[in-house]
């Protein structure tokens, strides 16, 4: 019987680049929030994946990107963070952005971004493997420069070329990880895809599905809690959720007319985590408001984020 081995990797790059669905592929299962929005992923998620006898322990990082404001730091604090201690570092870069950026400036922001985590990384003299994601909808002239342009900047061990959307690719960057990996025994049973607690996976995907629906009408200013979960003799689980947002303007919108947009957000958030929980769940969603939210202690403690970063 082959030995048992176990990784912790960091997932590591620019907002919007693909880590959190790069990571639910790699786990096979719905562990990290993903939407077109960047910072959708706040503090550090962590999805479990198995490979034969290897676990890979995947933490999906918040986007790193130049801070403004306190949140922000956090954030980018949080995703510095999960290097310590990480058996192998993933740069997922968005080939799609850099091949945009490179006709018309559109995505200067996110290929600025990606550049600067590379020298980063190349200055602490941390060897990381570079996967290139949307590969699928880049040339490949232009594929192959920006390639060559990255490894000539950063420290790679390697080089993916992947679309994490469509799992492509996916299984060869798995395939690495595992025989890289160091004997030893699994953090966690075999069965388990993440390790946060049942209503902190809960929250997110609702958060999701917020801002899903929202799109531009809202900024990422908007957190989600659970407020309850209550077990049910049936097996199904009543849970009671809160919507936070900054302004009364965003909670009209969060609400909509006659209060379809709830509505529609709470259906989708309650089918995900029926697929998710496989259980029946009875969701129930408020919206209210909560100024300056960015700015309070405890929510920095819950989503494990330094307020003083």
């Amino acid at each position: 019987m082959a030995e048992r081995r176990c990784a912790v990797v960091a997932v590591l790059g620019a907002p919007n680049a693909g880590k959190s669905t790069l990571v639910n592929t790699l786990v096979g299962a719905k562990v990290a929030a993903v939407t077109q929005k960047v910072q959708t992923t706040r503090a550090l998620v962590r999805g479990i994946a198995m490979h034969d006898q290897t676990q890979i322990i995947l933490i999906d990082t918040p986007g790193v990107f130049a801070p403004k404001r306190r949140f922000d730091r956090a954030m980018v604090a949080a995703a510095w963070s999960a290097l310590e201690g990480a058996d192998a570092i993933i740069h997922v870069v968005d080939a799609e952005a850099h091949a945009a950026d490179a006709r018309t400036g559109a995505d200067a922001h996110s290929v600025a971004d990606t550049h600067s985590i590379a020298a980063k990384l190349k200055q602490m003299e941390i060897a990381s493997i570079l996967v290139l994601n949307k590969v699928d909808t880049v040339a490949r002239p232009a594929l192959l420069a920006m390639t060559t342009k990255l490894v000539e900047e950063g420290l790679y061990t390697d080089v993916f070329m992947i679309s994490a959307r469509k799992g492509d690719g996916v299984q060869d960057v798995m395939r690495v990880l595992a025989e890289r990996a160091p004997e030893g025994p699994w953090l966690f049973p075999e069965d388990q895809t993440m390790d946060a607690p049942a209503r902190v996976l809960a929250a997110e995907i609702t958060r999701e599905k917020a801002m899903l629906r929202l799109h531009d009408e809202l900024p990422y200013d908007l957190v989600v809690e659970t407020e309850t979960w209550e077990e049910r003799k049936d097996g199904s689980a009543k849970i009671d959720q809160t919507i936070f947002v900054a302004r009364e303007s965003q909670r009209k919108i969060a609400i909509g007319a006659k209060g379809q947009t709830i509505k529609t957000i709470g259906e989708l958030a309650r089918k995900e985590m029926e697929a998710a929980f496989d259980r029946r769940i009875h969701l129930f969603l408020h919206v209210k408001l909560r100024e300056n939210w960015s700015e309070e202690r405890a929510l920095y403690q819950r989503l494990g984020l330094d307020y003083e970063a």
